[in-house]
């Protein structure tokens, strides 16, 4: 199928909210509209922090009812979490978050049998205390996981529910720490050597994948007019955003923001030195053979933490009195797991600068200045160890997603690295997701095409670096003391 304009359904779901997005793609023609967004809350119960997976399933039913007929759908979602199934195929409880502490204390156990580096030389992951290997040393001794027969990450259960057909879509694969990067398969000697079965998987599948048709009960409860195929996108929502970069050539750095902030460089092939290890960056599978090459930096969590802990404040007027907040005065390092639990967070940042003898802000304008000089200064860091590591220079950082919206991170972000700013799309992981559905249907070319296509189509923002980039070394040494 190709010529004329393609509509597709792009389910969305983040950390914090899942939307449901309609595109329209043809040539020369690329548009987004929200059908409906839904929220996406975890739930304390005894046993710990879980998603609600049956109210996101709601939402995504609720969504395709709202996008009206399509020519396809989608699903993406963050990453490393999963549900389990029982023989029959039925949900074994609800999906453990990648928040709850289960995972805490198992790395050690791992390197007891796979040394860290030996880890890291064979699936190219970096360390997270949350990766899905870890999740599933801590889960093996556990009654519900031997009952399982099956293992779905996030996206893949969805459009298991909606079409009855189980894969395991790689890009969201490669952040299970299970997955060879260099051969882009599963890494069985890993596997075998910790004891878990990769038969629990569903067999890998490609982004543009065929993942199904809406099952007939799909369609009544949605009222839409079949048939309709599920397609698998880059299902990460990461390399879903990634994909959708609007870079031209391959001298970019790119910068996914959110409730994380994802900063890398995307290559042909991964880093796997023991340099690359030391300094925490991952190598996730792209789109057509690409490498997502990254740290994971905590992101605005910090700042959607503080928000809630101020009983949600008006962010604009927030952000407006942080902007003529002195710049630099405190910050705190961005990726410190310290940060990764939710609660207290004002608290936890204040701690964080008293321990290494900055001041305290002193007003929730100057704790959010601290977050997002801690941001930035994060960003450039990321940015400039990922150069080096990889032996690539840049000459622009991408900016996008949520983070898009945030003008004065941008800003600083520019500031800091010493390099343009380019930020958008805003929606990008859905930009990605939608142009995987269209590809496939020949209505849009290659990953180039695709990036062109979005520069040509979409508003994008340029900020240009002020000042001395000096006082951000500056600020990175006082962190480095610490």
């Amino acid at each position: 199928m190709s010529g004329g304009v393609g509509t597709y359904a792009a389910v969305d779901l983040g950390a914090s909210s899942g939307r449901v997005m309609v595109g329209r793609v043809g040539s020369g023609t690329l548009e987004l509209t929200e059908a409906h967004r839904f929220p996406n809350r975890p739930v304390r119960v005894p046993e710990g922090l879980r998603w609600d997976v049956l109210g996101l399933y709601t939402g995504v039913l609720d969504g395709l009812r709202a996008a009206g007929n399509v020519d396809s759908v989608g699903i993406d979602s963050w990453a490393v979490d999963h549900g389990l199934l029982d023989a029959d195929g039925a949900l074994l409880g609800n999906p453990v978050h990648y928040r709850d502490p289960r995972t805490d204390t198992v790395a050690e156990k791992v390197w007891a049998t796979v040394p860290a580096a030996e880890l890291y030389a064979a699936t190219g992951l970096q360390y997270a205390p949350f990766n899905t290997l870890y999740q599933l040393v801590a889960a093996r001794e556990r009654r519900q996981f031997a009952q399982a027969e099956r293992l779905l990450l996030m996206p893949d259960l969805l459009a298991y529910w909606l079409t009855g057909e189980q894969g395991t879509e790689l890009t969201n694969a490669s952040t299970t720490q299970l997955i060879d990067p260099s051969t882009r398969t599963w890494a069985h000697g890993i596997a075998e050597r910790l004891g878990i079965d990769l038969g629990l998987f569903a067999p890998l599948r490609l982004p543009g994948d065929p993942a199904g048709m809406l099952r007939p009960e799909v369609l009544e409860e949605t009222g839409l007019a079949g048939p309709v195929p599920v397609t698998a996108v880059a299902s990460h929502d990461t390399a879903s955003a990634v994909a959708a970069v609007p870079a031209d050539g391959e001298r970019f750095a790119y910068i996914c923001t959110g409730t994380w902030s994802l900063a890398g460089l995307e290559l042909e092939a991964p880093v796997l030195t023991e340099e690359s290890r030391a300094a925490n960056f991952t190598n996730e599978l792209g789109l057509d053979g690409t490498v997502r090459y990254l740290r994971n930096i905590m992101g605005l969590w910090l700042l959607q933490e503080c928000l809630r802990a101020w009983g949600e404040p008006d962010l604009g007027a927030l952000l407006r009195e942080a902007a003529g907040a002195p710049a630099l005065r405190s910050v705190v390092d961005a990726g410190d797991t310290a940060f990764l639990a939710p609660g207290r967070m004002p608290e936890r940042i204040a701690q964080a600068c008293r321990a290494s003898g900055q001041p305290v802000p002193d007003s929730p304008a100057a704790t959010v200045r601290c977050i997002l000089d801690s941001l930035a200064l994060a960003h450039r860091t990321a940015v400039e160890d990922a150069q080096r590591l990889a032996g690539r220079t840049v000459d622009v950082v991408h900016v996008v997603g949520g983070g898009t919206r945030n003008a004065l991170l941008c800003q600083l972000t520019a500031d800091a690295c010493g390099l343009p700013v380019v930020a958008g799309p805003t929606e990008a992981a859905a930009f990605g997701n939608v142009l995987v559905q269209a590809r496939t249907q020949g209505r849009v070319g290659d990953l180039a095409g695709m990036r062109r296509l979005l520069a040509g189509t979409q508003p994008l923002t340029r900020y240009e670096p002020r000042g001395d980039t000096r006082r951000w070394e500056a600020a990175r040494a006082r962190l480095a003391e610490r």
